[in-house]
């Protein structure tokens, strides 16, 4: 190729782009070298897409510039996002389980600078951070005492390996679940120091299996809520009450995992049986642990209740180190159960709540009104449809929401889903038979026009 028609010459120059007032614009925003960076790159790929023909003309700088533009934009993009659910699944533990209240937000933020974390603003000294939200979840609960560590798997081992380091941990077979993540509760109790003692059979275990087994090796029983799955039909298990009374005339503690963290029944009236925080806690357990983020509607977070000797002991336990939470969770979990002084409160507030809570009539209008958010013409069919919710995080297994959904048709169905997720904020919905559906209960109201703008985009790429 002679040198004269060589399009490459044409190019502009590294230092040339960088001159150019919008290159200066990211250049104050995110710094020199990076812009340089991407510049230089931008300028290669030119080179050699232009050195495969003769016949291919010069790059415009405009062009250029809006390479430059888009790569910049992918690395400033962050890695974790804010997501639009459209899944219908209300605590979905890929998408983050349950969004925060307004206040639980304001209260993160706020948590972001320097905080009294570990330290006692009367005394002047140092304090426990563990001391911030266990005066009000006990009042909350009327439990004891309370501890908080960073996930309810985490509660769980601290648990045994406090009570049972060493010594037997006795558990129902129809209880040796598996949790997300392929994470195994005989798995958990191994690598807390304990041995594992299994009773009874997967579907049915009497009291008579725990009495048959407890000795002066036994720490502690573990009842463990199956909440992501059920056994129905030949079944039987010892109510937590009778456990307890075995538990008592043995002297060893009970534990109850009820995982999912519903604080009492009457806030979700019609949805199946499930153990709640309140109903363990009478029933007498020793310790109640229980995940945050799950029906609560807070941060990530495993919380424990119970005796305040066994908290006691919990506190002083190495391990609660390597659990420990941080001053953000802590603000934002504050928050949220500040909300529960008011259970009504709470179920407007908590995002959670309020969706699980919200009849199916006013879905639908929802679903209906925000179709007139769509303002140009698209090339599908756009349906509003009944569709079924669920709850999610492992909880009430099952149990299906009566709902409402944009059900999209008349475009490649993965392709859509794909432009979706890559919209930004990312709009995540599913297919189901022939449409893509994005169902709103999991939509809220301050996101319908941020959803229609995502599926517009999405389609008009199409």
């Amino acid at each position: 190729m002679s040198p004269a028609r060589d399009p490459r010459r044409s190019l502009p120059s590294v230092d040339a782009l960088l001159a150019l007032p919008s290159t200066q614009e990211w250049i104050d925003a995110l710094g020199r070298a990076p812009v340089k960076k991407a510049v230089q790159e931008t300028l290669e790929e030119a080179r050699d897409r232009l050195g495969a023909s003769e016949s291919a003309g010069a790059s415009e700088v405009d062009a250029l510039v809006e390479q430059v533009r888009r790569r910049l934009t992918q690395l400033d993009e962050r890695s974790l996002r804010r997501i639009l659910n459209g899944t219908g699944v209300v605590l979905h533990t890929n998408l983050g389980r349950a969004p925060l209240a307004p206040e639980a937000e304001a209260a993160f933020a706020a948590a972001a600078g320097y905080g009294n974390v570990e330290f006692d603003l009367e005394r002047g000294e140092r304090g426990s951070r563990y001391d911030h939200c266990a005066e009000a979840l006990c009042e909350l609960t009327g439990c004891e005492a309370a501890l908080v560590v960073n996930n309810n798997a985490a509660a769980v081992a601290l648990a045994v390996n406090e009570l049972a380091l060493g010594r037997d941990v006795i558990v129902s077979r129809g209880e040796l679940v598996e949790i997300g993540g392929s994470f195994r509760i005989p798995d958990v109790v191994a690598r807390s120091g304990a041995h594992l003692v299994e009773v009874g059979t997967t579907n049915r275990t009497r009291a008579e299996d725990y009495r048959r087994v407890l000795g002066p090796e036994c720490g502690a029983i573990l009842k463990v809520h199956p909440s992501n799955y059920r056994v129905e039909g030949f079944a039987a298990s010892v109510p937590l009450e009778e456990l307890v009374e075995i538990g008592r005339t043995a002297s060893v503690p009970v534990l109850h995992d009820i995982g999912s963290g519903l604080l009492e029944r009457a806030l979700l009236p019609g949805f199946p049986e499930e153990p709640s925080v309140a109903d363990s806690l009478r029933a007498g357990a020793d310790l109640v642990t229980w995940s945050g983020d799950k029906l609560f509607g807070g941060p990530q977070a495993g919380i424990i209740l119970g005796a305040a000797e066994l908290i006691g002991r919990l506190r002083r336990n190495p391990l609660l180190r390597t659990f420990r939470v941080d001053k953000m969770t802590l603000a934002a979990l504050e928050a949220t159960i500040a909300l529960y002084r008011d259970p009504e409160r709470a179920a407007q507030r908590v995002p959670a709540l309020r969706m699980l809570r919200e009849p199916a009539e006013s879905v639908e209008r929802r679903a209906r009104a925000a179709l007139d958010r769509l303002t140009v013409h698209l090339p599908a069919r756009i349906d509003v449809e009944g569709t079924a919710a669920v709850v999610g995080g492992g909880s009430f297994p099952g149990f299906e929401i009566p709902s409402s959904a944009w059900s999209v048709r008349g475009v490649d169905l993965d392709r859509l889903a794909a432009e979706c997720r890559a919209g930004r904020p990312p709009l995540i919905g599913r297919i189901q038979g022939d449409a893509f559906r994005l169902d709103f209960r999991t939509i809220s109201p301050t996101d319908e026009l941020s959803v229609a703008e995502s599926l517009e985009r999405a389609l008009a790429a199409l």
